[in-house]
């Protein structure tokens, strides 16, 4: 297992590098690192690793996410709080509905497995927006218009409904019929995500306050171990509500309200330690989180789908961007915002599924990075690089 972790990080890293050099986004060198190293390749990776992949991703997000929290102001919040909305859901519909006009006759499956395959590529991964988000933050980047808050939010959000969407379209796959309380149980889930992270952060917030009033210091670094093993309980609250209660809470968004409200809770100086410290945390989680997802990527299937797999993601990106840019955001028309939202849309994460889906799930994970980090570098290193292109932002 050493040996293996030696490899993610060296090797991990080392692309990451090279890919900086050549101005490509540095994920695309984790995530082939990954393929290079994972079992559907060299097989360089010990199993006892890959039996715990996902756990490691699950923190290495958790991670990012209290980062985010911690980075976020509750005014700014409250801003976007409609068109947030919308991007948590109209995207995903417009790519679903792509893979539903145009899966059948390309890659040659019924309308119900089409709309499937659209609600798995039609996730937006936390992990590729969330960090971009926040370095836009850090540099005041877009807070004006509060762009980084609503691409978070609904990046959130996002999951959430994906995630009712395929379980619909699976039971409609196996016989059964579409059940209306799932979809009852997404503003449901969002809500109490949110109730029972707020509630843990102001918790949170007087244990610390109360220790500190006694003289009881708690250092910044036992406060992050503390904040992590609230979030990972956070996690299995939401596992355990799925298998025993009727209805769910998401636990990304139990993570992220509990980060903004203990940032709210606390004083500048703290909170901004603490989303420092977290930051410091990523640099290496964000290593094994991408080269582990590139681990699970079977590049066999990418290649036997060919280019029938690549021209189906393509039209679903069409479609998803045009749903990302034709959102009601009055503030997001000039041409520079819009590309941005049209290119930050497909940000994907890796989902399992059979053969029929892991074809052209394959080529979405190795495209996963480009188009939002395109935008990215779009917005960020504008031709004049003057606070003349910023504020329109």
């Amino acid at each position: 297992m050493l040996t293996s972790l030696a490899l993610i990080f060296l090797v991990g890293l080392s692309a990451a590098a090279l890919c900086q050099k050549l101005k490509l986004p540095r994920i695309i060198g984790m995530l082939l690192t990954g393929i290079l190293l994972g079992p559907y390749a060299l097989d360089m990776l010990d199993p006892s690793i890959l039996a715990i992949s996902p756990e490691l991703r699950q923190i290495a997000l958790i991670i990012i996410l209290l980062k985010a929290g911690l980075s976020l102001n509750l005014p700014d919040l409250k801003k976007v709080g409609r068109p947030a909305i919308m991007m948590s859901f109209l995207p995903a519909c417009f790519e679903v509905l792509a893979f539903f006009l145009f899966a059948p006759p390309l890659l040659g499956v019924n309308r119900i497995e089409a709309a499937l395959m659209g609600a798995v590529l039609g996730a937006v991964s936390p992990a590729v927006v969330v960090p971009r988000m926040v370095q836009l933050m850090d540099i005041k980047y877009g807070t004006a218009k509060s762009i980084p808050q609503l691409i978070m939010a609904g990046a959130s959000c996002d999951d959430v409904f994906v995630i009712v969407l395929f379980s619909t379209f699976t039971s409609m796959a196996q016989g059964g019929s579409a059940d209306i309380m799932d979809f009852v149980n997404i503003p449901i889930s969002i809500v109490l995500g949110t109730l029972l992270g707020a509630v843990s952060g102001f918790l949170l917030s007087l244990l610390f306050d109360t220790a500190y009033s006694r003289k009881h210091h708690i250092r910044n670094s036992m406060k992050v171990i503390i904040i992590l093993g609230v979030s990972f309980m956070l996690m299995s609250i939401e596992e355990w509500t799925k298998t025993n209660l009727p209805i769910s809470m998401s636990g990304l968004l139990a993570v992220i309200s509990m980060a903004c409200t203990l940032k709210a809770k606390s004083i500048e100086s703290v909170s901004k330690r603490l989303s420092e410290k977290f930051g410091k945390l990523w640099l290496a989680a964000e290593v094994s989180l991408f080269v582990l997802v590139g681990a699970a990527v079977d590049i066999r299937y990418a290649i036997g789908a060919g280019s029938v797999a690549i021209l189906m993601i393509l039209l679903a990106l069409i479609f998803r961007g045009i749903g990302g840019c034709h959102m009601p955001y009055k503030n997001a028309t000039h041409r520079k915002r819009k590309a941005f939202l049209y290119y930050l849309i497909p940000a994907k994460g890796d989902c399992p599924g059979g053969d029929w889906l892991r074809s052209p799930l394959s080529w979405a994970v190795m495209r996963s990075a480009r188009p939002f980090c395109c935008g990215y570098r779009y917005l960020n290193h504008c031709p004049s690089g003057s606070n003349r292109d910023r504020r329109y932002i």
